[in-house]
């Protein structure tokens, strides 16, 4: 097939130059398939609802007051536990700076479910500031945990909005757990925030 395309090319005038490149490439192109196979499908598969269980929730509450105190309050991780319901006995274990910044790991003991207790590490992901943050567990009881925080100025207080996604798998286990336990562990984390903020700031008049 080479020595065909050269006297071809050769006849047309092309340069043996051309025709070394090309021999190359194509050489190397026939090679590359042995060196580098193509890509299995696995990794979609990963992403398909057979391998992820994946749960949304999302809240909204408005709050009457400034979006600068509401950054300051909420973005710093020393204010979690007045903010988790008294159960879960939540401990930060690790020292955290005033001001979180993207990249920080910090470490909690918790007992989220049957008072068993365990460590919980998340690490700030995003930040823009006074807007949103996120944060994701590193280690702990969810196989996936992405929790996003969005703050905006309305109606002369500020509207957050959380957006969670997690998943505690899809197997015989993750599956009794999400129905008995989780899910309702979950929303009620969100109820109980919901309720101690409004006794703590008030909340949007009728």
């Amino acid at each position: 097939m080479i020595i065909k395309f050269h006297h071809y090319w050769y006849n047309k005038g092309y340069s043996e130059n051309l025709f070394t490149n090309c021999s190359i490439s194509f050489f190397n192109l026939k090679l590359s398939k042995y060196k580098h196979p193509p890509q299995t499908k696995r990794p979609l598969k990963l992403l398909s609802n057979k391998a992820i269980s994946m749960k949304r929730l999302e809240r909204t509450q408005w709050l009457p007051i400034s979006l600068d105190e509401a950054w300051e309050f909420f973005s710093s991780p020393k204010n979690l536990n007045e903010i988790t319901p008294k159960e879960m006995v939540f401990e930060i274990l690790t020292d955290v700076p005033p001001v979180m910044y993207e990249g920080l790991f910090i470490t909690y003991r918790i007992k989220p479910m049957l008072n068993i207790p365990m460590r919980w590490v998340t690490e700030i992901t995003h930040i823009k500031d006074k807007a949103f943050f996120v944060d994701e567990q590193r280690v702990g009881p969810y196989r996936i945990w992405h929790h996003e925080h969005h703050f905006e100025p309305k109606d002369g207080g500020v509207l957050m909005t959380d957006i969670l996604h997690y998943d505690v798998g899809k197997g015989i286990f993750g599956k009794l757990a999400s129905v008995l336990f989780v899910d309702k562990k979950v929303r009620g984390i969100f109820d109980y925030r919901f309720q101690l903020l409004e006794k703590k700031y008030g909340k949007k008049a009728a």
